[in-house]
């Protein structure tokens, strides 16, 4: 192996995210078909078992440091930095998260390595690395022919399958030593949670999701009658939450949630990419929609076309008969 990729790995109270496993499942593949080797950045505290989860790694480099606690992007960018000069990757993987985009775009100017930003697909044409990017909210999207020496990838939340990245084997395991500045400019305060006495729609098994075809807040009580029958919850896509109808905690999508329930009914949403990101990997995906080319049917399962507001309350009766 004559060629490193390197993926910085994220965690948070003492857990491993997804995104962590999503961009290792990506490298992994792409490691197998470069023979490059895999090493994962760990900066933590007390992060030894967090290491040994990530055996798709060749390697785990990590630092343990109580400075380390909680994420600070200039020492991050510093332990960063210095791991890049001593491996000298060819591809650097970050999360296009608050994390990563608060160091690559430093480290991009730092250590002047071009950075593809907000990256929701790799693949190889030939020998040429072509990434996807996803831009303005996902109205766009660019393909990027990746040549040099060393490019840093910032990826999408929700890209590539978090699963992937996931094994029982154990890595090969490397704690560094690293001298830390003391002369940091910033500084960990608190962590702002949302507010857990709303439902939290990542744990419900059915959802239904509501989007613009509601029409107006006085229709939200409909889907949630729909959601009580069968045992669910309701969620939103951005432009309800937005408009003040329901909370941010029930937000589906890159800017929301994350949701893998064994239901998702959409109603009366779109499908825009930031949306689909936060759904697609839902068990059954069933979409309502009066727009035959929604965006939403290229990934459901099932399609009505239908008003939701006609279709639901049929729905409901169906459902209570079925109940009684």
């Amino acid at each position: 192996m004559d060629k490193t990729i390197v993926v910085l790995a994220e965690h948070i109270k003492g857990k491993l995210c997804d995104i962590t496993f999503e961009m290792l499942g990506k490298a992994k593949d792409i490691s197998k078909s470069t023979n490059s080797k895999l090493v994962v950045l760990l900066f933590g505290s007390n992060v030894e078992n967090l290491a040994q989860q990530l055996g798709q790694a060749n390697e785990v480099i990590y630092v343990n440091n109580e400075r380390l606690v909680e994420f600070v992007p200039e020492i991050y960018v510093h332990l960063l930095a210095n791991q890049i000069n001593e491996l000298k990757p060819w591809l650097i993987f970050v999360g296009a998260t608050s994390i990563g985009l608060d160091v690559a775009s430093i480290i991009s100017a730092k250590l002047n390595i071009p950075l593809v930003s907000s990256c929701r697909d790799i693949k190889f044409d030939g020998d040429v690395l072509v990434s996807v990017s996803q831009l303005y909210g996902g109205k766009m999207l660019v393909e990027n022919e990746l040549k040099g020496a060393q490019i840093i990838i910032s990826i999408l939340p929700g890209a590539f399958n978090a699963e992937k990245g996931k094994s029982q084997d154990v890595p090969n395991v490397k704690k560094v030593e690293v001298s830390i500045p003391d002369d940091s400019k910033m500084s960990f305060e608190r962590l702002v949670e949302p507010d857990s006495s709303d439902v939290d729609i990542t744990k419900s098994p059915v959802l239904v999701s509501v989007g613009r075809g509601i029409q107006s807040q006085d229709n939200i009580p409909l889907a949630q009658e729909l959601a009580d029958l069968l045992g669910g919850a309701v969620s939103a896509s951005r432009p309800v939450v937005d408009q003040g109808w329901l909370p941010t905690t029930r937000q589906v999508g890159r800017s929301g949630m994350t949701v893998r329930p064994k239901l998702y009914l959409a109603l009366g949403i779109s499908g825009a990419p930031e949306h689909v990101e936060g759904m697609k990997d839902s068990e059954l995906i069933v979409a309502v929609n009066t727009d035959k080319n929604a965006p939403i049917f290229d990934i459901a399962h099932y399609g009505i076309i239908a008003d939701v507001l006609e279709f639901v309350p049929i729905l409901k009766d169906e459902i209570a008969k079925k109940k009684e």
